[in-house]
């Protein structure tokens, strides 16, 4: 069974259980902010957040960046290309916003209400929105409208599967994960509080997704985990690369940028 569900592109992969801060100035989310506070108050306030393979996470002319000239009608494609769904990957997650609170500013950050209507003082005075969702269900992907003022995407939701030997897959990851740990905290030259270790999860979905999570990797890599078939065949991935990038971290003398992957490097 597919849906239709409203699409926010990130330069970062959403994990379902994760939480999921969002700061929201561009005309196209705010829009989706808008219709989504529409919405009875005991309904889900849903989204789907899909990670960008090739493409801006912010327009190259929305309000906060070098150029300031909005971008012409609020293009939701702006930053994708007239295809945009080639410029995400085809697996996502749906995110339930909980809060959503206005920001108000000036008149000129603001989008511009149509003339006449009652709640054209309100909108003029908002100038984006604070909003924290939590990450739900995996789906995927399977077109993209770029219709209306905003992105919305036909999905079908994916089943978590647990996979064969998924329980002592999970061990064995928390076991590579808290190691993985001291020798982060190692490379960083902090140490770990009392009791952190410990404050780890025994179910073997919530451990594969909050490791993916919580390892120093970059967006292709942690999309390959979001979108491994199983629990079980995350896990298995996960133990692989704990143990790879926890001996990396021992051999190196600073901890690897994960960053620069995802950028062209400068000599400056």
């Amino acid at each position: 069974m597919t849906t239709a569900l409203p699409l926010f592109p990130l330069n970062s992969v959403l994990f379902p259980g994760l939480v999921l801060p969002l700061n929201i100035f561009e005309a196209r989310y705010r829009a989706l902010m808008r219709d989504l506070l529409e919405l009875p108050e005991d309904a889900p306030r849903r989204f789907g957040v899909v990670a960008i393979r090739d493409g801006r996470e912010v327009a190259p002319t929305a309000t906060g960046m070098p150029d300031t000239a909005p971008a012409p009608g609020g293009d939701p494609t702006a930053g994708f290309g007239p295809d945009p769904i080639k410029s995400f990957y085809t697996v996502g997650c749906v995110a339930d916003a909980s809060t959503i609170r206005e920001r108000t500013g000036t008149p000129e950050a603001a989008d511009e209400p149509p003339e006449g209507t009652a709640s054209a003082d309100a909108r003029t005075r908002t100038s984006g929105y604070e909003v924290l969702a939590t990450g739900t269900t995996r789906f995927r992907l399977l077109s993209v409208d770029a219709s209306g003022p905003y992105l919305t995407g036909e999905i079908e939701e994916l089943p978590e599967e647990e996979g064969d030997g998924a329980g002592a897959l999970a061990s064995g990851v928390l076991r590579a994960f808290r190691a993985y740990q001291k020798r982060l905290a190692g490379a960083r030259e902090r140490t770990l509080a009392a009791g952190q270790e410990q404050d780890l999860p025994d179910d073997p979905s919530v451990v594969s997704y909050l490791v993916a999570a919580a390892t120093v990797l970059d967006t292709p890599a942690k999309q390959r985990l979001l979108q491994a078939p199983d629990t079980a065949t995350r896990l298995a991935d996960e133990l692989k690369v704990l143990r790879r990038e926890t001996s990396v971290i021992g051999k190196l003398p600073s901890l690897p940028a994960a960053d620069l992957t995802r950028k062209p490097t400068s000599p400056n």
